[in-house]
């Protein structure tokens, strides 16, 4: 059963929407009780990443998810700054993140985007596969398009833990991963097709 945290902030419906259609279950954890029957986790996240870590503290469901990840091996997905919330730091923050992937969360140049609108990175954008064995990418290619919306972009140490990368004035990284551990940059609950065939994916990895 996936189990998508609802710790006050992310798209909590759209997944909840896509999972249904699916017929894949899910539950909407908000209390640790409801982590009981969970064997995947989706860490969604929206606006500023300290807001996003202090509410995931805050909310009670912190300690008993990193016991779920990096003890019991459960495979994770963070979304946007789901995503950046797994690294160690954010250039827009001061807060600590859970520093599950070793990797830094950096603003992107504005000096080196061509577009009037600099930042945010926002739209439909496409991507390239670095590893295309990845189970997270079955049945999608290089250039497939997915929807952006952020100002940081996360900067993997290992590029071994680099999955896929898209441009916007320079490369990043657009999906991570380090062992049971994964995230991605766009939004794959409102990338239509390409974000449901992911979703599928992360479900039957």
């Amino acid at each position: 059963m996936i189990g998508i945290l609802d710790y006050g902030l992310g798209n909590i419906k759209a997944f909840s929407n896509i999972y249904k259609s699916l017929d894949i279950p899910y539950v909407l954890v908000k209390e640790k009780k409801e982590l009981k029957n969970v064997d995947k986790l989706i860490l969604p996240g929206v606006g500023a990443f300290d807001d996003a870590i202090i509410k995931f503290h805050k909310s009670g469901l912190s300690e008993k998810v990193e016991r779920m990840v990096l003890e019991d091996k459960m495979p994770i997905l963070g979304v946007c700054v789901g995503l950046q919330m797994l690294g160690h730091s954010s250039d827009e923050g001061k807060e600590k993140g859970l520093g599950w992937i070793d990797a830094e969360v950096k603003i992107f140049d504005s000096s080196s985007i061509v577009f009037d609108t600099k930042l945010p990175h926002m739209g439909w954008n496409s991507i390239k596969i670095i590893n295309e064995n990845e189970p997270l990418f079955k049945n999608l290619k290089s250039n497939d398009r997915f929807y952006f919306l952020h100002s940081y972009y996360f900067e993997c140490k290992k590029d071994r833990d680099i999955v896929a990368i898209s441009n916007y004035g320079s490369d990043f990284t657009c999906a991570a991963k380090s062992k049971n551990i994964y995230g991605v940059q766009f939004h794959p609950e409102k990338s239509l097709k390409n974000g449901e065939k992911l979703l599928y994916n992360f479900a039957k990895i």
